[in-house]
């Protein structure tokens, strides 16, 4: 039976004839039946012509197009979109970097894949669906995966969200869809890392940092460096094998310190140029009277929907503001925003509030972004979620 047929109101086509992958409930004009969450259907324009098959979800995107055009979608359709999305880091040379085992094969919209992210973590390849759609297909997925990369890969872990996976019919109840627990020890540029991707945040690892934590590596020479919201203490580790003078690393999350003193050990770096600190990133910056020369801002998304941009960029603006106040002249700040929501244009705006507001004289050095392996569709410019700015703050 044909998959339930979409018809879009007269004039709502226009975004898909562009490819972008989203179509809004407020664009639909008609059904021929109702779907399920997570079902396949066909989308028309009011002509009746196939622009495209997606999946159905309750909600303001209301179907996520996976293909263009009239085109079948079957199990030999979701391997040969893993496939390509492998030969697309093969050709990137993600797949080559010395001394690093983690990567982002499938990366959503960025590969034509909505709602599903696969990471690679050495042999362990991290499955995680932000739909229901892509989460009945989990198991064609690791099958591809099985396939593609044969005996190196030997455990495919499901980390969908609760609602989706552990209700789910056919969820392992441990969310392995084979292979068993276990937690890696993964290499970065050389440098090793515990990966825990069972309860850790995202899948387990920032990986979209990588090309970004080299970058102050380079830059840290000599330096006293302050890494906010340190989660596993990446950019530390980074930091101290760059020659730093002195790290502080700081989170609001005990455990997210834990990981990264162990990280720092795993490293083999002592402990004496590095310094956990438990606190609130804002108001540590604020009331401590140390001047650092290098500072770090990569704080969770401040805004995961239009509806909280406003307050986001507010967000953005005081925490850098307190920031510049806390770098001594001649010194860096990186700073990010991976909030979808909030573009280049209004991160860099609330950046540059903050330095108005401070009198420091600030110029960008570097204009910063994600990696070869985390694409951007040029269709969907909503995927070019992680911003950056190197900033050198003078007097």
């Amino acid at each position: 039976m044909p998959y339930p047929l979409i018809t879009l109101k007269s004039g709502k086509d226009q975004s898909v004839r562009r490819f972008h992958p989203w179509i809004f409930s407020g664009a639909i004009g008609s059904m021929d039946r109702p779907p399920e969450p997570g079902d396949l259907v066909r989308v028309a324009d009011q002509q009746g012509r196939i622009l495209g098959t997606g999946h159905y979800a309750e909600g303001s995107i209301a179907v996520r197009l996976v293909s263009f055009g009239d085109e079948r979608v079957d199990e030999a359709f979701w391997k040969r979109k893993i496939r390509e999305a492998w030969e697309s880091r093969k050709a990137s040379g993600v797949l080559d970097l010395t001394g690093n085992n983690m990567y982002r094969l499938v990366h959503a919209e960025g590969d034509g894949l909505p709602g599903l992210v696969i990471d690679i973590y050495g042999d362990t390849a991290v499955i995680q669906a932000h739909s229901m759609g892509m989460h009945q297909l989990c198991h064609t997925f690791a099958e591809a995966l099985r396939e593609i990369y044969g005996p190196a890969l030997t455990r495919v872990y499901d980390k969908s969200e609760v609602k989706l996976s552990r209700h789910a019919a056919g969820a392992p109840a441990d969310g392995y869809l084979f292979g068993d627990h276990t937690e890696g020890i993964c290499r970065e540029h050389g440098h090793p890392f515990r990966v825990d991707w069972v309860r850790g945040q995202k899948t387990g690892f920032f990986i979209d940092q990588r090309e970004n934590r080299r970058l102050l590596g380079e830059m840290s020479s000599g330096r006293t460096v302050l890494n906010t919201f340190c989660y596993t203490g990446g950019f530390s580790v980074y930091a101290l094998a760059g020659g730093a003078r002195e790290v502080h690393s700081l989170d609001s999350s005990r455990h997210a310190l834990e990981l990264t003193e162990e990280n720092v050990r795993l490293n083999g770096f002592d402990d004496s140029r590095h310094r956990i600190i438990h606190a609130d990133a804002v108001e540590y910056l604020k009331s401590v009277d140390v001047i650092y020369d290098l500072i770090v801002l990569d704080p969770p998304a401040f805004a995961k929907k239009l509806s909280a941009r406003h307050k986001a960029v507010q967000g953005y603006r005081r925490i850098n503001e307190a920031a510049l106040r806390r770098i001594r002249p001649g010194g860096i700040l990186f700073t990010f925003s991976c909030s979808q929501a909030v573009d280049q244009d209004l991160f860099r705006g609330a950046v540059l509030a903050a330095a108005i507001d401070t009198g420091r004289q600030v110029r960008i050095l570097h204009q910063l972004h994600q990696p070869a392996d985390h694409p951007v569709s040029l269709f969907h410019p909503e995927g070019e979620y992680l911003k950056g700015l190197v900033l050198q703050v003078d007097h």
